[in-house]
C-alpha cells in the first residue's frame, strides 16, 4: 500500500478479540475537515475510505477527498478520482484472454530488453474456471461425468495454459473446473467483507473491494463487498497496479418497504427491480438499497438482486452490512475472528445498517413495496422485459406476431417420436447461472416442485432438454441431504455440471430430431432458464424465444412444455390418477422451503467443500505443463495464440492521427449487446471462424464455442459482429454478421474488414442507444479494433464497453440528444472524416464530417466519450495495455 499522507488525521486503530488493526476512520476524517461525510451512502463511504488510505498527493490528492463533501451538496460530481480495488476476480472465458495478454506483455517486455518478471499481478487475482462446461449429456445420472470428460477433452490446451499461468505469475490463483461459478465461489468463500493485509509491521483492515472480468461481479454487493464488472483489459491494468479512474458516481437510493407475499420468489423480485431501474435510467451510476424492507430479505435474496445490476444498467447494486451479513458469513464457514472484525469495523466506520439508521443522502430515489411483487418471468429477448406470469400466455402470443412475424400455428412431427412440436414449445428448461443458484430458497423450491410433481405422477415433457447446473458443490450437498436431488433426478433435472452452462450459451445441442423439427417448421421454440441473460442468439441457435424465470418455474415449465398455456390457471399435466394437475397443486409454501433450508444448509458443508478448493480433481491434477517465465507459444494451437497488440511496440507511442475517408462497416439500431458484437456460443462451419478452423483440420464437432476460443485472436476476429441474430441496417432484412464490402456486394463483416485493410482504409461503426449492453466482454472491443474500426459513433454507450473501446484505442463518440445516423440519412455508403484527434480533451466536442454517395456533405457535432484524463492517456498510447507496459518497463 502507498504510504498515506493522512491529511485528515484518519489513521487510527481498532482492537477486536485481542488483536489490533490499523484503519482509516471516516468518523475521524469527518471531525478533521470532511464535514457531513457520515451522511454519504454506504457505497460511497467505501470509495472514500479507499482514497483516505491511498492518499499520496499524486494519484490521490487532498482535493480528491474533499470532493466528497461537495458531493453531499451537489449529489453528483464531475470530479475524477483514482480508485484501487483490493483484488481482481476472473472467469475463464474472459480470464484466458487476460492471461494471454499478460503472457504477450512478458514477451514484449523481453523484446524491449527489460525483465519479464516486471509483468506480474500486484494485487491478488483469482480465476475460477466456470464457463467451459457444456450440456451435452442430460437427463441421466451419467450426465455430470460425461460432460466433465468432454470439457477436458475440448479445453485441454486452454487448461494447460492456465496451469502455466498459475505457476508463472505471483498473486494468481486458479479455482479448477467443476468447483462452481465464480460469483457463487466469491460469495461463499473468497469474499471477506472486511479485508486485512500485513504491511510494515501493522495489520491493516479495510473494506473488501474488487473488480471482475464478468459483469455479474456485482453479486457480491449483497455481502456488502463493493465490486463491479470491467473488461479484461481494464482488469489487467488494475492487477498491474493501475488505479481505476472514475468520476465520483451518482448514487440512486432504492427504498424497499413491506414484505414479500406467500409464494413469491427472489427471482420475481429481481425481475421487478430490473424493470424499474431500467426505466429509471441508472447506467454508470451506483444503486444502493435501503429501507425497512431489507429486514425481510435474506442475504441470498440481496445477492440475487445485486447480481443483476448489469441487467438494470447500474455499476453496482449495493447492500450495507447488517446482522444478516454477519449471519451469512457464519453460516458459510468464515471464521469467528473474521465475523467479529466485520461487525466491529463496519460499526466503527458508520457502515453498519440498523433498523433505525437514518437514510443516507442520495442523488435520487425510488421505492418498491415488496408486497406488490407478483410472479413474473422475463423475455423473449431482454432481461428487463418483465411479464406478469398470469399474462405471459397472451404476451407471448402477441410477441409471435410483433417480434417474430409469425401468424401461422404449425405442428411439426418429430422423427421417431409420437409427438409434434410448434411455436412456443419449451425445448430447454435449465436451472443455471449465478443469479439464482446462490440462493437456497429458490433451489429448494425447485426441488419441492419436483417432489410434489413426482408424487402426483408428472414428468417433464419429452421434447424438453432439462438440466441442473448449480453454482457450487454446496448446492449438491444440501439438495442431496434433503432428498430433493432424487426428486429432481426423477423428472430429468440431473446434475450436468458446476458452471454457467445455458446462461452463457453452453446449452449444448438439442436432440437431433428436435433440432430438425424446429428448423423444418422455422419454429419459434422457447427456452426457460433461471439465468440473467436471454439476449438474441445467446442460449441456443435453434431457440428464438428465451425467458428468465425462477428455478421452481423452470421446473413447472418443463412439466407444462409450452408457453402457450396460462400456467397460472391451465393444467400443466395429468396425474397418475387421471386428474389434471395445476401449478397451485405443486407450489411449495414459504414455511416448507424455510424448514428444509434451516435443516439442511450447514456451515460444515461450506467448510468441507472449500477446504482445498484450489486442488482440483484428478483431471486437473493430471495436466502437465512446462515451466518458464515466458510462455512457449504453440504455433499450431487453435486455442491459444500470441496476439498482435504489441507487435513492433516502441517505448514512445506513435502520434494519434485523424480519421480520413473512413468507410462504414455497420449501421446498428438500439440495444446492440456485447453478445451481438462478440458472441460466446457455438458457430457453424460456414462462418468465417468455422472456415478458419476447418482449414486448420478441426472437425465441426470439435469447434467448441467462441467463448472457449478467446485465447486465439484469429477465431475471435472472425467472430466479431458474427451473432446469428445481429441486424446490420446496411443490409436490410438480413440477419447475421453481414455488411457491404468495398465493391458494394454483401459479404461477411470479417471479409469486408480484411478487404478494407488491404487498401489501408479505416472503418467506423454507427449505432443507436445503449450500445454495448450486457457482459463485460473485452473481445467486443478487441475484435472491433482488430477489424480496423477506429471510431464508434452511438446515441449512448453502456459503461463497460465504452471503457473497453478506449482501452483498445477505439474512439467512442456520442450523438447529441435527438440526433442519430437515421436523422443524418445514412445508408452505409458514405465516407467519414474525423479530425482534431491530436488535440482531444475529455468530453470535448468532435465534428464528424460525412460525404454521402451523391456528393452531399453533412457535419454533426458529437461528444467525445473519453471521460477522464487517464482514459485520454490510454487512447493516446494506443490502448491501456500499451500504456501500462511502457510504464512498467520504464520503472
Amino acid at each position: 500500500m502507498t504510504q498515506s499522507l493522512n491529511s485528515f488525521n484518519s489513521k487510527t486503530t481498532l482492537t477486536v478479540g485481542g488483536k489490533t488493526y490499523t484503519y482509516f476512520s471516516i468518523p475521524e476524517a469527518e471531525k478533521n475537515g470532511l464535514p457531513g461525510v457520515s451522511k454519504l451512502p454506504h457505497s460511497l463511504k467505501v470509495v472514500l475510505e479507499n482514497l483516505l488510505r491511498f492518499e499520496d498527493g499524486r494519484t490521490v490528492t487532498k482535493e480528491d477527498i474533499k470532493a466528497f463533501v461537495t458531493w453531499l451538496t451537489e449529489k453528483t460530481s464531475e470530479h475524477e478520482i483514482s480508485y484501487r480495488p483490493a483484488r481482481v476476480l476472473m472467469q475463464d472465458f474472459t480470464g484466458v484472454p487476460a492471461v494471454v495478454d499478460l503472457a504477450a506483455m512478458r514477451d514484449a517486455t523481453a523484446k524491449l530488453g527489460a525483465d519479464p518478471q516486471k509483468i506480474n499481478p500486484l494485487v491478488p487475482v483469482d480465476l475460477v474456471i466456470d464457463h467451459s462446461v457444456m450440456v451435452d449429456s442430460f437427463g441421466t445420472p451419467l450426465a455430470f461425468n460425461q460432460n466433465v470428460e468432454l470439457e477436458y477433452e475440448r479445453n485441454g490446451e486452454r487448461y494447460e495454459f492456465l496451469r502455466w499461468g498459475q505457476q508463472a505469475f505471483d498473486n494468481f490463483r486458479v479455482v479448477p473446473p467443476g468447483t462452481g461459478i465464480c460469483h457463487q465461489v466469491n460469495l461463499e468463500y473468497l469474499a471477506q467483507t472486511v479485508w486485512t493485509k500485513d504491511e510494515n509491521g501493522e495489520t491493516v483492515a479495510y473494506p473488501d473491494t474488487l473488480v471482475g472480468t464478468d459483469s455479474h461481479t456485482t453479486m457480491v454487493n449483497g455481502l456488502s463487498v463493493l465490486g463491479w464488472g470491467v473488461g479484461g483489459i481494464e482488469a489487467e491494468a488494475a492487477m498491474l497496479g493501475q488505479p481505476i479512474t472514475m468520476l465520483i458516481p451518482e448514487v440512486i437510493g432504492f427504498k424497499l418497504t413491506g414484505k414479500i407475499n406467500e409464494g413469491i420468489t427472489a427471482t420475481d423480485l429481481v425481475l421487478t427491480v430490473t424493470e424499474m431501474l431500467r426505466k429509471k435510467g441508472v447506467v454508470g451510476k451506483f444503486v444502493e438499497f435501503y429501507g425497512p424492507g431489507l429486514d425481510h430479505l435474506s442475504l441470498e435474496d440481496q445477492a440475487t438482486i445485486a447480481n443483476m445490476a448489469p441487467e438494470y444498467g447500474a455499476t453496482c447494486g449495493f447492500f450495507p452490512v447488517d446482522t444478516d451479513t454477519l449471519s451469512y458469513l457464519t453460516t458459510s464457514g468464515r471464521t469467528a475472528d473474521r465475523v467479529a472484525l466485520v461487525e466491529a469495523y463496519s460499526k466503527a466506520q458508520g457502515m453498519f445498517r440498523e433498523t433505525a439508521s437514518p437514510d443516507p443522502v442520495f442523488t435520487d430515489t425510488l421505492e418498491l413495496d415488496l408486497s406488490t411483487v407478483v410472479p413474473s418471468i422475463s423475455g423473449p429477448k431482454r432481461p428487463q422485459d418483465r411479464l406478469v406470469l398470469a399474462e405471459a400466455k397472451d404476451k407471448f402470443a402477441a410477441s409471435l406476431v410483433k417480434d417474430f412475424a409469425k401468424t401461422d400455428d404449425p405442428k411439426v412431427a418429430v422423427d421417431g417420436e409420437d409427438f409434434s412440436i410448434g411455436h412456443g414449445d419449451v425445448v430447454i428448461a435449465a436451472i443455471t447461472s449465478c443469479t439464482n443458484t446462490s440462493n437456497p430458497s429458490v433451489l429448494v423450491a425447485a426441488g419441492l416442485v419436483a417432489r410434489k410433481a413426482r408424487e402426483l405422477g408428472l414428468n417433464s415433457k419429452p421434447w424438453v432438454k432439462t438440466s441442473l447446473a448449480p453454482g457450487s458443490q454446496v448446492v449438491t450437498d444440501y439438495l442431496t441431504a434433503s432428498g430433493l436431488q432424487a426428486d429432481l433426478d426423477a423428472i430429468g433435472f440431473n446434475l450436468v455440471g458446476y458452471g454457467c452452462t445455458t446462461c452463457i450459451g453452453n446449452s449444448g445441442p438439442l436432440p437431433p430430431a428436435i433440432s430438425k423439427a424446429v428448423q423444418a417448421g422455422d419454429l419459434v421454440a422457447a427456452s426457460v432458464l433461471s439465468g440473467n441473460r436471454n439476449f438474441e442468439g445467446r442460449v441456443n441457435p435453434d431457440v428464438k424465444a428465451n425467458f428468465l424465470a425462477s428455478p421452481p418455474l423452470v421446473v413447472a415449465y418443463a412439466l407444462a412444455g409450452s408457453l402457450k398455456i396460462d400456467i397460472t390457471k391451465d393444467a400443466i399435466g395429468t396425474g397418475k390418477d387421471g386428474q389434471p394437475v395445476y401449478l397451485k397443486d405443486i407450489w411449495p409454501t414459504n414455511k416448507e422451503i424455510a424448514d428444509i433450508v434451516r435443516a439442511n444448509v450447514t456451515p460444515q458443508m461450506f467448510t468441507k467443500r472449500y477446504s482445498d478448493v484450489f486442488k482440483g480433481d484428478e483431471h486437473w491434477q493430471g495436466i502437465t505443463i512446462d515451466g518458464g517465465e515466458t510462455y512457449g507459444w504453440n504455433s499450431s494451437s487453435t486455442y491459444v495464440q500470441n496476439p498482435p497488440y504489441f507487435d513492433d511496440l516502441k517505448m514512445t507511442p506513435a502520434p494519434v492521427t485523424d480519421i480520413k475517408d473512413a468507410r462504414v462497416l455497420g449501421l446498428f439500431l438500439d440495444s446492440i449487446t456485447t453478445d451481438h458484437i462478440s458472441p460466446a456460443g457455438s458457430f457453424k462451419p460456414s462462418t468465417p471462424a468455422g472456415i478458419y478452423l476447418t482449414e486448420h483440420q478441426v472437425a465441426p464437432k470439435d469447434f467448441n464455442s467462441y467463448g472457449a476460443r478467446r485465447g486465439n485472436h484469429e477465431v475471435m476476429m472472425r467472430g466479431t459482429f458474427a451473432n446469428i441474430r445481429i441486424k446490420n441496417q446496411m443490409v436490410p432484412g438480413v440477419e447475421g454478421g453481414f455488411t457491404l464490402g468495398p465493391n458494394g456486394q454483401q459479404m461477411p463483416i470479417y471479409d469486408a474488414a480484411m478487404a478494407y485493410e488491404k487498401s489501408e482504409t479505416p472503418l467506423v461503426i454507427f449505432a443507436g442507444k445503449e450500445y454495448g449492453t450486457g457482459s463485460s466482454r473485452d473481445w467486443a472491443a478487441k475484435g472491433t479494433r482488430l477489424l480496423g474500426v477506429r471510431a464508434v459513433v452511438a446515441q449512448s454507450f453502456e459503461r463497460i464497453h465504452r471503457s473497453n473501446l478506449i482501452g483498445m484505442g477505439v474512439l467512442p463518440l456520442q450523438f447529441a440528444d435527438g440526433e442519430s445516423w437515421q436523422t443524418l440519412g445514412l445508408n452505409g455508403t458514405e465516407t467519414v472524416t474525423i479530425e482534431g484527434l491530436t488535440t482531444l480533451t475529455p468530453r470535448s466536442d468532435v465534428v464528424v464530417k460525412i460525404v454521402h454517395s451523391d456528393g452531399r456533405i453533412s457535419e454533426v457535432k458529437t461528444r467525445c466519450r473519453i471521460d477522464t484524463e487517464n482514459e485520454l492517456d490510454y487512447y493516446n498510447n494506443g490502448g491501456i495495455l500499451h500504456y501500462v507496459l511502457r510504464n512498467l518497463v520504464a520503472a
